[in-house]
Order: structure tokens, then sequence, then C-alpha cells
């Protein structure tokens, strides 16, 4: 049986009781149901039917602005499973069929990563707005190409899928530390420990092979790759930084199973003469799942499970928001409650009533939001500008649509994507090398 890490660990504000620390948590004024949206539809195709797309199809059946019109998968068993949560989806074999359907207007693309690259160009080139998974691609080469293009596709949205620059309880948890309330940046430590051998089994031997693409080097940028792009885009958000180097040491210490790509690694990632973020990931150990921390000189800042905990150091000076905010006590610590809501409490006088609950959403349902709400944005523009100026001054059309884009949800371009997985792949190269390698400015320019 797997260790599900929820059981093992309890609640996340419980584990912040025992280590002495806070919770940071993003006040909600309602529960959250599914929005209302009166508008027409954003047609989306999902290409890509395994366990991550179907879990991407699922939430586009929950997502009000979506109608699921087409999946695609080149493995049948996938495309079954897909179609099961889909069965008013057109369900095709290649998704050069899925680009034809005038019907679609976007896709989600959540192949392997080796093959995003040809599916996105083509998608680019069809006109229709991308949500391509992160990372981007396996190689600098195809992430590169995939960037280019995205950037000169005006009059569509792409999307890359670091899901968590469009949750808002991990946005709140970021504006505290841009603010200042660690103090300045010392380190950051992040961690995925998932006993599992990522291996898919198949009747058919060919398919296992395809099934298998993240465990060869030929394919597959590892766990830093697949798995640490999260954290290392994370990283270097929260610092707002840009990584300058990476080391990086890997073995495979439990699943000896023909894999040339190790089942357990050490990354450091540089900043400049700025903090390092320390990386460790392994499929040979579940013990104390995945989180990343923030260490300032005022305070240490956990994020795990989209929630935050701050941690105070003894000598850090008070914040303002601290008058308001409700205090308890851990063991013989007096800590704080983190809300959004500081100056609400404030007005409510000397008893004010605190909203602590949590959001029940997960981060694919604000990724998905973000990019059905935006493709809606810049569809609705386009044909706007379009109707009243024509098409053919492209100057003019962006400037429309950056001003159209300012009501826009926070969600992940292709500059972030573009560089959150060029770093990744460069830190998965160092792992197989054992090596340090600079990360130039050159490396992240896409001309």
């Amino acid at each position: 049986m797997e260790l599900n890490r929820r059981n093992f660990l309890g609640s996340f504000s419980s584990v912040m009781m025992l280590m002495g620390g806070v919770a940071i948590n993003r006040a909600e004024d309602k529960p959250q149901e599914k929005e209302r949206y009166a508008g027409p539809p954003v047609n989306c195709a999902v290409i890509g039917c395994g366990q991550w797309g179907r879990e991407i199809i699922t939430e586009l059946g929950r997502q009000s602005r979506a109608n699921l019109v087409a999946i695609c998968d080149s493995y049948p068993a996938y495309l079954k499973r897909g179609g099961n949560a889909a069965p008013k989806a057109q369900k095709v074999a290649d998704y050069r069929q899925t680009l034809e359907n005038k019907d679609v207007h976007a896709v989600v693309v959540a192949t392997p990563t080796h093959l995003h690259k040809q599916i996105v160009l083509d998608a680019l080139q069809a006109g229709k707005h991308v949500y391509c998974e992160a990372p981007l691609a396996h190689t600098v080469e195809d992430a590169r190409a995939i960037a280019k293009a995205a950037a000169g596709a005006k009059k569509v949205n792409f999307q890359s899928g670091l899901q968590q620059r469009s949750d808002p309880e991990i946005i709140h948890i970021l504006n505290f530390v841009r603010a200042g309330a660690a103090g300045t940046p010392v380190m950051t430590r992040s961690q995925y420990h998932k006993k599992n051998s990522w291996r898919r089994s198949s009747p058919n031997p060919d398919f296992e092979k395809t099934l298998n693409w993240r465990l060869s080097k030929e394919s597959s940028v590892g766990l830093v790759g697949e798995m640490g792009i999260h954290n290392i885009d994370a990283a270097g958000w929260f610092m707002n930084r840009r990584a300058t180097a990476v080391s990086g040491f890997g073995s495979t210490l439990l699943w000896n199973d023909g894999r040339d790509v190790p089942d357990t690694i050490q990354t450091i990632v540089d900043y400049g003469k700025g903090p390092r973020l320390v990386y460790d990931a392994t499929l040979a150990n579940s013990f104390d799942s995945d989180y990343d921390v923030f260490y300032g000189t005022d305070a240490t800042v956990m994020l795990r499970d989209r929630r935050g905990g701050m941690f105070k150091e003894a000598d850090s000076p008070q914040l303002g928001w601290e008058v308001y905010a409700r205090k308890e006590t851990f063991f013989k610590e007096v800590g704080i409650v983190l809300a959004a809501n500081a100056t609400k409490l404030a007005a409510q006088g000397d008893n004010p009533v605190i909203d602590t609950q949590t959001n029940t959403q997960g981060s694919l349902f604000y990724a998905m939001e973000a990019f059905l709400t935006n493709t809606d944005l810049v569809r609705t523009g386009v044909n706007d500008f379009t109707s009243s100026f024509g098409s053919d001054d492209e100057k003019a059309l962006v400037e429309y649509l950056a001003d159209v884009l300012k009501g826009r949800k926070p969600a992940a371009d292709w500059k972030e994507g573009y560089v959150a997985t060029v770093t990744a792949i460069k830190a998965h190269e160092a792992i197989m090398k054992s090596s340090r390698i600079e990360l130039s400015d050159e490396l992240f320019n896409i001309a």
C-alpha cells in the first residue's frame, strides 16, 4: 500500500503547531462554487489521456467556460479511459485530426514531454489557443522553438503548465515573502519524496516502452525536470531572481530495472550572489513527502499542500498587521495566524471575526480557470478589433489586446515556462554528469 502523506502527516495546521509555526491562510468570503458563465463556451480538446491528462479532462468538466469537444491519445487504453470521463467528446488517435477540427478553439497538450514540440507548433499554426504542460520540452532547442512560436502567435493565448502561478493560495503566500515579511532571503530548500517506480505496464511490449518514456535519458528530463521544475519555478518566482548556475548528482538506488535515469537526485541552483535553492528528490522513500521552505533573516516560510506557515526569528521586527491577527500558543511560543484580510479585521474593533475557511479547490482548477478566462479575453478582443478595424494592423491589435488583458487572471506565460524549463533541463544535465553548469544570458534568449 502506497503511503498517503495526508494520513501520515495529519493536517498542515497540526504540523505547524508541532514545529512552532503559524499558518498563513487566505480568507474566503464564501465556499467555492462552480463559476457561472453566460457567454459562449471555449471548445477544448485534450491531447494526451494519461493519468495527468485524465485529471485535466475531469477538471475541465467542472469549468463552466469549458466545452470539451475532443480528446486524443495514440494509446488505445488511455483513449478509452479518457473517454469514460468525456463520453460526448470526439475520440481520435491522431492529434492532427483534432487540430483540423474547426470546432476546437483551444487545446491542452498533456502528452509525454518529448512529444510537446511538434504538437504545440502545429496547434499554434492552426490558430488554436494552447495550454502546454510543464516542462515545455525535453531539450533546450525544442523549448526555444515552442517559446518562439508562442511569442509570435499574437492572436492566441498561450499558457505553460506552471499551475501554482494561477493559485490564489500560493500567490497570497508569495505576497508575504515579496513584501519582506521574512526579511532578506537566505536560502531555499525543496524536496519531493515518493516511493514509486514510475514504471507503467502494458500487454504490448512496444506500447510498454513508449509508456515508460520517463525512464529513458533519450526522452526524459528526470525527477528534477518532471517534478522539480515546479519547485525551481517557485524559488525564482518568490525570490524574483533567475538562475545563474546549476549543480547536481544522481544515483539509481532502488529501481534497478534497466532504466538510465536516476531514481534519487540532489541539485543546487545558484542565483548569482544571492541565495541558493537546494532540491532533492527520490522514488525510493516517501518520508516527509514534498514541500518548499524559504529562509529569510527575519522568518522562515514553509509551503506545503498549497498552504503556508511562518516561523519568526526571535529578533525579527513586528509587522503592522500582527496587531490584528489572532494569537495562538505553540508549546512555549506565541505565534500569529496570518490572514489576507487584516484591514477588515481592524475595522471590526477589539473582537474581530476571523474567517479561517480553507479553499478546497486545487491548483489545477485555477490553472484551467485562468486558461479559459484569458482565452475568452483574447478571442473576444481579436474579434472586436478585427470587426472594427480589420486585421492588417498587427501592431495596433497587439496594443489593443495588451489593454484588454489587463483584466487577465494570473497565469504562467511562455517566458516563465521557458525559463523554468531551461533551468530544469540544465539541472538534469548537471545531475547526469555530476557537474556544475553555468547558465548564460544567451541561454534564455529565444532569438
